[in-house]
């Protein structure tokens, strides 16, 4: 299988690409492919001082859809629509969201935009044909790249079509001690974007850091 992360040398896209090319084979994709290749190199050397062989290839965001059977889209959500307008290739792609519409102000809060939330506006705006789902949301960038720690996590996965989601939850339980379970639709994505300015106000107001969930 191979993963292409769409914005994959932001600190999300970065730890995700670490994370995963110890497994799959993905390519790292950027707005300019030299950042995204010297961002491999350097991700590369990392894992080898650990030990660790990856399969990881730093390319153009368009190449990374084009190339993948997996695209996960490690975008801040300011920059969803001004990065996919400039992309194409969705179409019967399996496509992940990680994305969480939120803002800062005196505490963190949702900011859903008009379809209800990022997956849907998303979807909208790639292909109906792509098959989306959201996983990985709740999952701080800094926990992504601390390598030396297991990633022991729920990971609420919701999409419309069964056997995506199931295919999307298989690479969630690959991954560290992730444990994926089904959320439902894609209708109900906002429901689980919404934890992540939750779990930051958690973090801020108790004084912890990288707040995560566990469902038991």
């Amino acid at each position: 299988m191979k993963i292409g992360i769409v914005g994959g040398t932001g600190d999300i896209g970065e730890g995700i690409a670490m994370r995963l090319s110890t497994i799959f084979d993905v390519s790292v994709g950027s707005r300019e492919k030299d950042k995204a290749e010297a961002c491999c190199r350097l991700n590369i050397e990392t894992l080898k001082k650990r030990g660790c062989e990856c399969s990881m290839t730093g390319v153009s965001n368009q190449t990374a859809v084009d190339e993948a059977d997996v695209i996960i889209l490690a975008i801040p959500f300011k920059h969803v629509s001004m990065t996919l307008e400039t992309l194409a290739g969705f179409e019967d792609k399996i496509v992940i969201s990680p994305v969480n519409p939120m803002i800062k102000q005196d505490f963190f809060t949702s900011v859903p935009p008009p379809e209800g939330s990022a997956a849907l506006m998303i979807k909208r705006i790639i292909s109906p044909e792509a098959r989306i789902c959201t996983a990985f949301n709740t999952i701080a960038a800094n926990k992504w790249k601390a390598l030396d720690e297991e990633l022991a996590y729920s990971v609420p996965v919701c999409g419309d079509d069964p056997a995506t989601k199931q295919e999307v939850m298989g690479i969630v339980n690959r991954v560290s001690k992730l444990q994926a379970f089904d959320a439902g639709p894609l209708a109900a994505s906002g429901l689980v974007e919404s934890l992540t300015p939750l779990l930051l106000n958690i973090a801020r107001y108790n004084k912890m850091r990288d707040v995560g969930i566990r469902f038991c």
